[in-house]
C-alpha cells in the first residue's frame, strides 16, 4: 500500500505511531465502552490535526494507528490530552447506564485510563504489519 506523504512548503514526511492504552487496573471495561472510546478518538483526532489510520479494542485496552499531519507534535501531550478528553466525556457526556456501570468499578472516583501506555513508531515494521496485528486485536 502507497501511503500518503504530507507535505508542506518545505517539507515531505511520514510519521506514524502505534499506540495502546489500557484501561486502569487492566480492567475488562473496553467492550462496554468502546464504541463510545472509539467516537471520542475521532473527535479528539479531528481537534489535534491526527489522522487515525485504524483502531480496534479489546477487553482492557485499545490500539491506535495514527498518522500525525504535522511534525509540530508531542505525542506524550497528546496521549495525556486523549486520556483526559475521553475520561471527562465517559462521566460528563455519556449515559447514566454507562457511568452508573463505571462508578461501580472505580468506586466513585472519574478515572478511566491506566497512567502507563504504549508507542513506538512505525519505522521499523511495515505499517500492513501493525494494522493485521490491531485488526486480530478485536
Amino acid at each position: 500500500m502507497v501511503k500518503e506523504y504530507q507535505t508542506t512548503k518545505h517539507r515531505k514526511f511520514l510519521v506514524q505511531y502505534h499506540v495502546i492504552l489500557v484501561c486502569k487496573y487492566r480492567k475488562a471495561l473496553i467492550p462496554k465502552c468502546g464504541n463510545l472510546i472509539k467516537s471520542y478518538l475521532q473527535i479528539y483526532s479531528e481537534k489535534t490535526n491526527v489522522k487515525i489510520e485504524i483502531t480496534e479494542v479489546d477487553t482492557d485496552h485499545i490500539h491506535i494507528l495514527m498518522c500525525l499531519m504535522s511534525l509540530n507534535f508531542n505525542i506524550e501531550k497528546w496521549i495525556i490530552g486523549f486520556k483526559k478528553f475521553t475520561t471527562n466525556q465517559l462521566y460528563h457526556h455519556s449515559s447514566p447506564k454507562v457511568v452508573s456501570y463505571l462508578r461501580q468499578h472505580f468506586w466513585g472516583k472519574n478515572t478511566f485510563w491506566s497512567d502507563s501506555d504504549f508507542v513506538t513508531s512505525v519505522g521499523n515494521v511495515s505499517d500492513e504489519t501493525v494494522r493485521k496485528y490491531i485488526e486480530s486485536q478485536g
